[in-house]
């Protein structure tokens, strides 16, 4: 690529970040997407999401005779944060997503559906739209294959973002490293940092997050804190930095997703005693941490054969099952055989826990049981994750990097988990959709706001996306 054909934009990560190419490129602008991992599409955090992404007021919603509004988004976001979430940063999602989920089905041709058989924690609505299988591999997938297709967008592969270069007017240019260690600049006036957070930096997470660093990571290898380094190079703002997304399902030795649809059918978790140690329909998020504390990393979700049956909806499920993770007795007994728990504790868990899914009081205060587990019952081992940070970079509702000074910093855009998010402090605000809804709608409303800011393209209309 030479200093005289460089891209209207440049993309750094090809998880969330495809959906700001595309949307560029569906309004005439040129991308140059740098994606550092060569096996990105299915070991991203993209990829190894359950493709949730929230949707308030959608058309879905309405032909399921569902009311709900940008503005009750928000009002569970605050609720979930303790009133800790950036407020502004919130009302800019939760007025976008909709738009944004019906732009992807229609623009780019996704078979997105609303999300009706549960609810997930925090959300008073059902509003989380996924595709077949509910695997973020197959979303990505999707999105993958509408990136190649179109001739506005460039996709290197592997190829890292080393530096932005700003000048006077903000952002000038990129410097590209390629693996062999080869860089080459390239000119631009506007970057999208889409490299997700820091997760899979240990030291970042001690620092940060010390209550999680001795959870399991499960997340892509290029959440190494990238977009923080180059931000706060350019003296962007950070926020939220103890943010996190957790999740206490990991199923072992598979390292699968066991899901929380597990929970919400009416699954429960126990300790290594057979003991449950709190209401699991908080969130699966914070009770990672409580499963690291409280079940020394060690726990087991017990479900029946309904529960069974209903999770197989989802992709991980089915590979969890197919993994041979879960374990199977006709009665407490012979769980308690199966998986090693102690037999009498476990029946006295079982058992209390049936008595307060027909409304007896819960010790833990849980008042959410879909049904008691009946025989024959079934339970998989679960460690607690650290999936990804949810804290970065200060973003405003055009996904800007702003300084101390709230600022925007000309060029300089961030999504997902290279912004601070709208999941508060520490794990318990994180919501489902949480990480895919800033990933997808800062990178939509960051492609927007540079369109806007070129002004119109070379060759006006439409450009398609997805052949």
């Amino acid at each position: 690529m030479s200093a005289e054909d460089g891209p209207d934009l440049v993309v750094a990560g090809a998880g969330g970040g495809l959906v700001g190419a595309l949307r560029a490129a569906s309004r005439g602008a040129t991308v140059l997407v740098l994606e550092r991992d060569e096996h990105f599409a299915v070991a991203n955090n993209t990829a190894m999401s359950t493709a949730m992404v929230p949707g308030a007021g959608t058309r879905w919603q309405a032909e399921a005779g569902i009311e709900d509004s940008p503005e009750t988004y928000v009002a569970d976001v605050l609720a979930k944060t303790g009133g800790e979430a950036d407020t502004r940063l919130a009302t800019a999602l939760a007025r976008v997503s909709a738009p944004l989920v019906e732009w992807m089905a229609d623009g780019l041709d996704l078979p997105l559906s609303l999300v009706t058989d549960f609810p997930y924690p925090g959300h008073s609505r059902l509003r989380c739209h996924t595709v077949p299988g509910r695997a973020g591999r197959a979303l990505l997938r999707d999105l993958v294959a509408r990136t190649r297709a179109s001739e506005l967008i460039d996709l290197m592969v592997p190829a890292s973002l080393a530096e932005v270069r700003t000048g006077a007017e903000g952002v000038e240019s990129v410097l590209v490293r390629m693996p062999d260690g080869q860089e080459e600049e390239v000119p631009t006036r506007a970057v999208l940092l889409a490299t997700n957070g820091f997760a899979a930096d240990t030291e970042l997470v001690a620092r940060h997050i010390p209550e999680i660093a001795g959870a399991v990571y499960h997340g892509g290898d290029g959440s190494r804190g990238d977009a923080l380094r180059i931000g706060v190079g350019l003296g962007a703002a950070t926020a939220y930095l103890d943010s996190y997304q957790g999740h206490a399902a990991l199923a072992m030795p598979s390292a699968t997703l066991a899901g929380w649809a597990t929970v919400m059918h009416g699954g429960f978790l126990v300790d290594r005693e057979g003991r449950r140690f709190g209401d699991e329909t908080t969130g699966y998020s914070e009770y990672a941490a409580a499963s690291l504390q409280r079940a020394d990393g060690r726990a087991w979700i017990i479900l029946d054969e309904r529960v069974h049956q209903a999770c197989l909806s989802f992709q991980d499920y089915r590979d969890t099952v197919e993994s041979g993770a879960l374990r199977w007795g006709d009665d407490v007994a012979g769980l308690a055989a199966a998986t090693g728990l102690p037999a009498e504790g476990l029946a006295t868990t079982v058992e209390r826990a049936a008595e307060a899914a027909q409304g007896a009081s819960d010790e833990f205060g849980r008042t959410y049981w879909e049904e008691p587990l009946r025989p024959r019952y079934a339970a998989v081992e679960v460690h607690p994750a650290l999936f990804h940070t949810q804290g970065g970079l200060v973003v405003d509702e055009h996904a800007r990097v702003l300084t101390a000074d709230d600022e925007p910093i000309r060029g300089l855009y961030a999504s997902g988990g290279a912004a601070a998010g709208i999941s508060g402090h520490g794990a318990g605000g994180y919501l489902a959709g949480n990480g895919l809804l800033p990933a997808f709608g800062l990178a939509y409303l960051a492609a927007d706001h540079v369109v806007e800011r070129l002004g119109p393209p070379a060759v006006p209309g439409q450009v398609d996306t997805h052949g």
